[in-house]
């Protein structure tokens, strides 16, 4: 996802309004869903004026985008400069199950929000976040099996994390994060694991 704030370093009262809008923003959403974001109902909660959230975010969907942005941040920050072994330290393997774990839990911590973002257009999900990810797993694969075609293998990994295929799973209740970050590790393991030669 693109990014939502300006670049310009924000006066301390707005960046302190932005942390209580975007606090109780994430809130409403974790207990009603996408559907129950609404402004007044944020600004209410955040203690500012509807005008000031208007102004700040555009409307309700750029307030979604800011939240799903502002973990995105998080989660880019921790796996390019957090401790091993997402982040730096560990060998390209262990990197690359720590990253499709993280992944699995922060799609399923805004769900309804990613779901809502990458279904907003047919190519939505691909660009932005998803070129990041898909970089970062590339480096790593091409390191943990150099030769390998790392562009393909890391969409072959992303696939299964899609919103809408993750929100299909987990709500039919066939699948749980757990067991699909099992699957990530069966995947993970089988072009990791190099096959005897045989010539």
């Amino acid at each position: 996802m693109n990014g939502i704030t300006s670049p310009r370093r924000e006066r301390a009262d707005a960046a302190r309004n932005r942390v209580k809008i975007l606090t109780a923003a994430a809130g409403i959403v974790a207990t009603h869903g996408v559907e129950g974001l609404s402004m007044a109902e944020v600004a209410t909660a955040a203690g500012v004026g509807v005008g000031t959230l208007y102004r700040r975010f555009g409307d309700r969907s750029g307030l979604a985008y800011a939240l799903i942005d502002e973990r995105e941040r998080e989660f880019q920050a921790a796996f390019i400069e957090g401790p091993p072994p997402l982040g730096p330290g560990a060998e390209a393997t262990a990197r690359i199950r720590a990253f499709l774990h993280a992944l699995t839990d922060r799609t399923v911590e805004q769900l309804d929000l990613l779901l809502m973002a990458e279904t907003a257009a047919p190519l939505a999900r691909f660009g932005g976040a998803y070129d990041g990810h898909h970089a970062h797993l590339s480096m790593l694969i091409a390191q943990a099996r150099p030769g390998a075609d790392a562009h393909v293998l890391a969409d072959a990994l992303l696939a299964p994390l899609a919103a809408p295929l993750l929100a299909h799973r987990l709500r039919g209740r066939e699948v749980t994060a757990e067991r699909v970050k099992a699957g990530l590790d069966d995947l993970l393991a089988a072009f990791t694991t190099r096959a005897p030669d045989t010539s």
